[in-house]
């Protein structure tokens, strides 16, 4: 038995790249399990694996005290001297107690936590492996469909591939090898489940790295993706090199790049543009086929793309898809006029009304004129007497030092006399002044 263990741990670890210390954790945890289980008695014991031979042992761990109390978790000092003599009180001792047969109980429970430890381990290593594919393209093999999900599998996990991550009409048979991108890579308790899809659009841009070197190698620029999966979709491209196309580049020698690229989307149209920093000219290119003749801009996210008339149609596209997928593209709100039935007038005319004040507006002005009454435009009380100490403190700051100014007290006191006669008239003037200013 014990070499069976070791020759089944050797092929755990070349198999699931489980390791030996790992699987040997996992038995001793549950040769313990299941002692305790079996001895209802054992409370305190350890369970030593020998890597090498694959010899099971089995301790019980005593503490030396005084008194023996608990016999399962504590042995008297006495008898810990008949063991050995140099043992104290504090001391633990570990007492051999493997017993011959396990049982069928017990057997069946040290398999049980075996196995629950390796498939937690194998779902650790598996998760670690698949997390670094998140957000990149795989191959796998389609295994099973039903109505929920694709199946498919990419090497150690069985990926699933929902409803919504599946490109409309595209079908698959048993063992067919697919490209799909991985969504996320999520922990359950049935082990990590890998959501991949063929309808993402990270899934086109990914497929143009891998066909587009100079893309992978960050040249060209994907600067932006607009997707309806298995239908139309447009690339806007960016080239850092002015010598390089970046259109050319990603069409390639008579299409040969973006012809495999919608071979493997079973046929999507393609609208690959060229990015422009401008945003009138990114809308036209990105309002292709169609020529745009004029872009009008109506707010910071609104514009009207003005088409002769006879693209009009084309313009919209199918079902408005290419207004809906320019629009994804560049962010803007796009809204379609044919030449003949745009007017910029109109517009101009629009802008115009909306800065003339309309009724409501106006009332508040009329209303806040009226409340301009005589009450409001007579002076308080102590804007007067703010008025008053103004005046006289700018005139009478000067003090009348008579010996400084060399006048008499009689002198003094008349010219102070004329100041405040003076200062009563100025008042006078300022009051009607104020009065005039408010009511004007």
């Amino acid at each position: 038995m014990s070499k069976d263990v070791v020759q089944a741990m050797d092929l755990l670890e070349a198999e699931k790249g489980i390791s030996r210390e790992v699987i040997k954790e996992a038995i001793e945890a549950a040769l313990v399990h299941a002692y305790k289980k079996n001895y209802e008695n054992a409370q305190n014991v350890e369970v030593l694996f020998n890597i090498e031979t694959g010899d099971i042992k089995v301790f019980s761990v005593k503490e030396v005290v005084e008194t023996n109390y608990d016999p399962t978790i504590e042995i008297s000092l006495e008898e810990a001297h008949q063991i050995h003599q140099a043992y104290e009180i504090g001391d633990t001792i570990k007492i051999e107690v493997t017993p011959q047969d396990f049982g069928r109980i017990a057997t069946q429970t040290a398999k049980h936590v075996v196995m629950q430890k390796l498939r937690e381990a194998e779902r650790e290593i598996i998760y670690n492996e698949f997390i670094d594919y998140e957000d990149e393209i795989l191959t796998g093999v389609v295994e099973r469909t039903d109505a929920r999900f694709v199946y498919v599998n990419i090497g150690k996990v069985e990926a699933v591939m929902p409803v919504r991550e599946q490109i409309p009409g595209e079908e698959f048979d048993f063992n067919d090898r697919i490209k799909v991108y991985v969504v996320s890579v999520d922990k359950t308790t049935k082990g990590p489940q890998v959501i991949v899809s063929r309808a993402h659009v990270n899934f086109l841009k990914r497929l143009f790295e891998q066909e587009v070197p100079e893309i992978y190698d960050g040249i060209v620029e994907i600067r932006a993706l607009a997707r309806e999966a298995g239908d139309r979709s447009k690339v806007a491209v960016y080239s850092r090199d002015e010598q390089i196309d970046p259109v050319g580049t990603c069409v390639g020698q008579r299409g040969s790049r973006v012809q495999l690229i919608v071979d493997e989307l079973h046929g999507e149209n393609m609208d690959i543009v060229k990015y422009d920093e401008d945003p009138a000219v990114f809308i036209k290119n990105a309002m292709s086929p169609a020529h745009v003749l004029d872009v009008v801009f109506l707010d910071e996210n609104v514009c009207i793309v003005v088409v002769p008339d006879d693209q009009l149609s084309l313009a919209i596209g199918k079902r408005g898809q290419n207004a809906r997928l320019a629009a994804k593209l560049t962010g803007y709100k796009i809204d379609i006029k044919s030449e003949s039935e745009f007017d910029p007038d109109d517009y101009i005319q629009a802008t115009e009304d909306e800065l003339e004040p309309n009724d409501e507006e106006l009332d508040l002005i009329e209303d806040s004129e009226e409340n301009l009454n005589a009450e409001e435009i007579e002076p308080s009380l102590e804007e007067i007497e703010q008025v008053e100490s103004t005046h006289y403190s700018d005139e009478l700051m000067e003090e009348w030092d008579v010996d400084e100014q060399n006048v008499t007290p009689e002198q003094a006191e008349q010219e102070i006399a004329e100041v405040e006669d003076d200062g009563e008239q100025d008042y006078e003037e300022l009051l009607d002044e104020f009065q005039t200013e408010q009511t004007e």
